[in-house]
């Protein structure tokens, strides 16, 4: 599990960093408001923890911000404030849950334990992207005239930017789906990948958006 941590003290975003780490978590840090709203935007993570009183945009507008769009990603909100009616401000706002400071770091990694276990996908046997329908199990995609003939690694990396939903992906992260952790494969291939689906796809309403020295990312078009 990767979990974004948004705190603006230095100190106990070291400490969270080094407890969650500890557990097994990957982590990303991000110390001001602005940044996280356009990291959020972004890039892929699977929980955040989100302090309310940062530099810039609050916690509390970026959560708003991410169930506006839709992102229903786990949200623990982190403050100094203890009253009731701040409490239900964040809840109401859309987060999952709320800590209030000082607390113990024992009970934060609970806390995320718990709601990454309320928060387990049930797998999906397909998606549907633009005109056509991607299966998962076994991997193939069926435009409207029938299946699309497909590469498997290529097919790997549609799903994994399908499931991303609208996040960019890096082309380290993309190597992982295609080749699995660790491969050293040339990052380059998976610029040849998105050539090649994106002439098979583009006809059928399915796009992928480049961010250069970031990543990839897949845009759907309405039909």
């Amino acid at each position: 599990m990767r979990v974004v941590v948004v705190e603006d003290n230095i100190s106990l975003q070291k400490g969270i960093a080094y407890r969650l780490r500890d557990e097994g978590y990957g982590v990303d840090l991000l110390s001001d408001g602005d940044s996280a709203a356009d990291y959020l935007r972004q890039e892929d993570c699977d929980l955040v923890v989100l302090d309310i009183n940062l530099p810039g945009k609050s916690g509390l507008d970026i959560l708003r911000e991410m169930r506006a769009r839709g992102d229903a990603r786990g949200v623990i909100l982190l403050t100094a404030r203890s009253e009731t009616q701040d409490r239900v401000a964040g809840l109401d706002s859309g987060a999952d849950d709320y800590l209030v400071k000082p607390f113990e770091m024992d009970e934060l990694i609970a806390r995320i334990r718990a709601l990454g276990r309320r928060r387990v996908r049930a797998p999906r046997d397909s998606m549907v992207l633009g005109a056509i329908t991607l299966e998962l199990s076994p991997p193939r995609a069926i435009g409207p005239a029938g299946p699309i003939d497909i590469p498997r690694r290529e097919l790997s990396i549609l799903a994994a930017l399908a499931e991303a939903n609208g996040a960019t992906l890096s082309k380290e992260q993309l190597l992982d789906y295609a080749y699995g952790v660790g491969s050293e494969t040339d990052e380059k291939v998976i610029e040849v990948y998105i050539s090649r689906l994106r002439k098979r796809l583009t006809p059928h309403g399915v796009r992928f958006r480049v961010q250069r020295g970031i990543g990839y990312s897949l845009v759907v078009d309405a039909l």
